[in-house]
């Protein structure tokens, strides 16, 4: 098994790197170490806009990106240590999640941490969530990664993936919820997010070791950094990936404001509006259809609705509501 300690915390390029390496490097066995700073990541199977809470992501600066395993949305701090193992599927039919965390689990217990495997796909420390886990095929080989909770921010976590469900229609895979804890609340004695990265490869390394006979360290050609950057900005860092690639869905929503009600019933394809209607008690001059003509097409973002509805004279159209009451009521 190889090991590659990550340096940067930028999530495109971490997710190219881990996606690189899984189709390009099919010789060895793979351990990947990495953080993100400030990153919302949602599963391949899930509608975006449906996981995240948009309003916060932005006002915080926290980046989305999907990545190309099932499962629910994650927030990632650099106090979340995330692992990856990229190795042989052998038989597909076969294949479980316990193949991989139960090695995680060992090293956790060596620790001293009360670890254990729970559910699906979830390892626990004392009944709290401190990981989970996914994993995915590619011809012959398998990607399983998955989140350690060391030293995250657990309170900005429950924030970002803070959303009202009963709004969204779609078919997309839903997030559970779990209650989540840090690992370093339960280590005795402390230890810094250092120490615990390299002590956890230390005995993720040797329990490999002791069954294939050979370790080492990763090294990326300069070859491969110019093709994971071509990767990360032609895939993981493109609106396409994060959210147009969100299953089609639809979204209800309704505020009272000072000019009034306003409803808005939108049908989204591909991340963008397909169908979209107002309705309300606003003092109109003029219908709503109209604005809601000139949305069909735009792609599902603040932004992108911003630069349709500045420019329309929107006080003819929803009397005392302005633009930023629409757009708030447009995303929730």
């Amino acid at each position: 098994m190889q090991l590659l300690e990550m340096q940067g915390t930028d999530p495109y390029t971490n997710l190219a790197t881990e996606d690189y390496i899984l189709s390009n490097y099919c010789a060895d066995d793979y351990l990947l170490l990495w953080r993100n700073d400030n990153t919302i990541v949602v599963g391949l199977h899930q509608n975006t806009r449906e996981e995240i809470n948009a309003a916060f992501a932005e006002q915080n600066n926290i980046r989305v990106v999907r990545r190309r395993t099932g499962g629910g949305a994650v927030y990632h701090d650099l106090g979340n240590l995330n692992f990856s193992f990229i190795t042989e599927a052998r038989d597909a039919s076969r294949l479980t999640m316990e193949r991989f965390t139960l090695p995680v689990v060992r090293a956790l217990a060596a620790m001293g941490l009360n670890a254990e495997a729970s559910g699906r796909n979830d390892i626990l420390v004392n009944g709290s969530k401190i990981s989970g886990n996914a994993q995915c095929l590619h011809k012959e080989r398998i990607l399983h990664h998955g989140t350690l909770l060391f030293d995250a921010d657990l309170s900005v976590a429950g924030k970002a993936l803070q959303v009202k469900p009963e709004k969204f229609v779609s078919k997309s895979v839903k997030s559970v919820r779990a209650r989540i804890g840090n690992i370093k609340d339960f280590l005795r004695p402390a230890m810094r997010m250092e120490d615990f990265s390299e002590n956890l490869a230390q005995r993720l390394l040797r329990d490999n070791f002791a069954q294939t006979g050979q370790s080492g360290v990763l090294e990326l050609t300069a070859h491969d950094l110019r093709a994971i950057a071509e990767l990360r900005e032609n895939k993981y860092a493109t609106w396409e990936w994060n959210y147009g690639r969100s299953p089609a869905f639809n979204f209800r929503n309704i505020q009272k404001y000072a000019g009034g009600f306003l409803e808005v019933l939108l049908d989204v394809e591909e991340g963008r509006i397909k169908a979209c209607k107002f309705f309300g008690d606003f003092m109109a001059l003029r219908p709503a259809a109209e604005v809601a003509e000139k949305l069909l097409g735009s792609k599902y973002t603040r932004a992108g609705a911003a630069a349709v509805l500045e420019q329309m004279p929107l006080e003819e159209f929803f009397g005392g509501i302005c633009q930023n009451e629409i757009l708030d009521c447009l995303f929730n």
